[in-house]
């Protein structure tokens, strides 16, 4: 495979206007037109990976108080927190997933609403500073979210907050991620066709399973090791590489619904690289959850409006960590014309 993910400095976007940019602005637009990934640079500091990952330091026992609900019966929380590894799975990984009250405070919070509920965290004790860097690391991560989202308007020639208003209060989630070694047991009863595919004319184990992301743009921080793929348009499979100092950008169905398919949303994997583990960063930016998502006008054909938080939990559901919980939300605004 001789292409490659364009790698983009979006500092200017951080900037005043003008010719930079401009620049940086359409050559965003190509690579969310072309593959739908790119690496950017450029963007505000953020605490190093390392300090973000000393939560899977954490001894066994204070990682299962984090746990959620589906893996450890009577635990408060459903979506945020930890989901363990499973066997028998294309995707073994183990992590956890934090909301936006770790960065807003309570004021984000709805109990009402599993979506909204509170984060599970590990004693400040244990963790040093720990909460204060992910709440940095969150923030850093929601400016860089709504430069793309102001770029992509731009560089479609709408105008620039015309998405903006849905972000206001959104409910992005900082996910950390461990792909471990796979060990022999967590292939039982998986069938081989699901848990192994040919790479380089050969066969290698998944770590994690081909998918497309359900909501606008996902910003991952890689920790060196390889393994994350982009699929192309002719089906194959294209690296994108751990490059120090960036941040892989993909898009998701959301956002290319919202563009009429002017914005591609990516299906990508994680492919297993024989002894070495792998961890992963991403923020998921995402509209608050009660935010009517309409169509834009000339950008494709029309759609039902539909609020976000009925469609992020059927897409979760879809996903091995949270399968079997379509039942704890129901819809708030069902609306006909949306594809599940």
């Amino acid at each position: 495979m001789d292409r490659q993910v364009p790698e983009i400095d979006i500092a200017p976007l951080f900037g005043a206007g003008g010719a930079g940019r401009d620049q940086v602005d359409s050559a965003i637009c190509a690579a969310a037109r072309d593959i739908g990934f790119m690496l950017i640079r450029g963007f505000p500091p953020v605490p190093a990976n390392v300090a973000l990952l000393r939560l899977f330091e954490l001894a066994p026992t204070e990682r299962a108080k984090l746990w959620r609900a589906k893996f450890r019966p009577g635990q408060p929380n459903q979506y945020r927190g930890w989901f363990p590894l499973q066997n028998g799975l294309p995707t073994y990984k183990e992590g956890m997933d934090l909301g936006p009250d770790i960065a807003h405070g309570p004021s984000r919070i709805d109990p009402g609403d599993p979506l909204c509920e509170a984060t599970p965290l590990p004693p400040e004790e244990l963790l040093p500073g720990w909460r204060a860097d992910m709440a940095r690391y969150y923030l850093a991560m929601e400016q860089v979210g709504e430069a793309l989202l102001r770029s992509l308007a731009r560089s479609l020639g709408l105008p620039e907050a015309v998405f903006a208003e849905a972000f206001a209060g959104g409910i992005s989630t900082l996910r950390l991620l461990h792909y471990p070694v796979r060990p022999p047991e967590s292939f039982d009863g998986a069938k081989a066709g699901d848990i192994r595919v040919e790479h380089l004319g050969r066969l290698v184990d998944l770590a994690g399973a081909a998918h497309v992301d359900s909501g606008f743009v996902t910003l991952l921080a890689q920790d060196g090791v390889p393994g994350l793929q982009a699929q192309a348009r002719d089906g194959s499979w294209i690296d994108v590489p751990p490059v120090g100092g960036t941040l892989a950008v993909n898009f998701g169905k959301l956002l290319e619904r919202w563009t009429g398919g002017r914005i591609r949303a990516t299906r990508h994997r994680v492919i297993a690289h024989r002894g070495r583990s792998r961890h992963s960063i991403p923020y998921f930016y995402e509209p608050r959850v009660d935010a009517e998502i309409t169509p834009v006008p000339g950008m494709g054909e029309a759609f039902a409006p539909f609020r976000y938080g009925d469609h992020l939990w059927a897409a979760m559901c879809k996903f091995v960590e949270f399968q079997g919980l379509d039942h704890l939300r129901q819809p708030r605004w069902k609306a006909a014309g949306w594809p599940e």
